[in-house]
């Protein structure tokens, strides 16, 4: 079997290392030697994007937040649907994961930093939303493996009861918070109720034609 080449490698916040490799065709991000995310497994990524911007495609001047850019393909699945006057803020924290989708990884979800609609931030997403009143009609968060935090304990703090609030408050009326998760969490599911939040679960494949790992979207509309 072809090794992984070792593209790039990036220090976390906290200390750990996540690095980018690639054997033949497939890239892996790895987070303490395990697997993040891979280039062939990201249809539920697409199907996040899709459910949360979709009611958004009428709208005049949207505004949308996307946390994480990870490969690119929920911002890409985002872009396919949103008009052209629509602000699309990304916020990563870490600027090696910019940059490598600048270069080896920008094929896979066909260059989508190149868009005009697109402004990248370089910060954590929960400064973003708790300096940003009333002011996204869309927020995606597509930050570690969602409400079970993975690669950093601070990642969690998103979506505990303060990081939902941050969210509700960081959204216009009506405006859709879209949550992507490694697995269900009963738990989260009753604090976005909690915070005045209309929800629905939509589990999903992580791959196309209904294969691979289960993962959970939360489609979460301000009431």
């Amino acid at each position: 079997m072809k090794p992984f080449e070792l593209l790039g490698e990036a220090l976390l916040p906290d200390g750990s290392v996540i690095k980018l490799t690639r054997r033949s065709d497939e890239y892996l991000i790895l987070a303490a030697g395990a697997t993040l995310m891979s280039s062939r497994t990201h249809a539920s990524e697409e199907t996040l994007a899709t459910l949360a911007c979709k009611p958004a495609n009428t709208l005049k001047q949207s505004a949308v937040l996307i946390g994480g850019l990870g490969m690119g393909f929920t911002l890409r699945a985002a872009l396919e649907l949103l008009p052209q006057d629509t602000t699309v803020i990304v916020a990563e924290l870490i600027p090696e994961v910019v940059a490598w989708n600048r270069g080896p990884l920008g094929h896979l979800a066909g260059h989508p930093l190149h868009d005009h609609r697109v402004r990248i931030e370089i910060t954590d997403v929960a400064d973003t939303l708790s300096s940003s009143p009333a002011q996204f009609d869309v927020i995606i968060l597509d930050v570690d493996n969602g409400p079970a935090a993975f690669t950093a304990a601070k990642n969690a703090t998103l979506y505990d009861h303060h990081g939902i609030a941050a969210a509700h408050r960081a959204l216009k009326p009506r405006g859709i918070l879209a949550v992507w998760a490694a697995q269900p969490d009963s738990q989260f599911q009753q604090r976005l109720r909690s915070a005045r939040f209309e929800v629905q679960i939509h589990p999903i494949r992580g791959h196309r034609q209904n294969h691979g790992p289960r993962h959970t979207i939360y489609l979460a509309r301000r009431s």
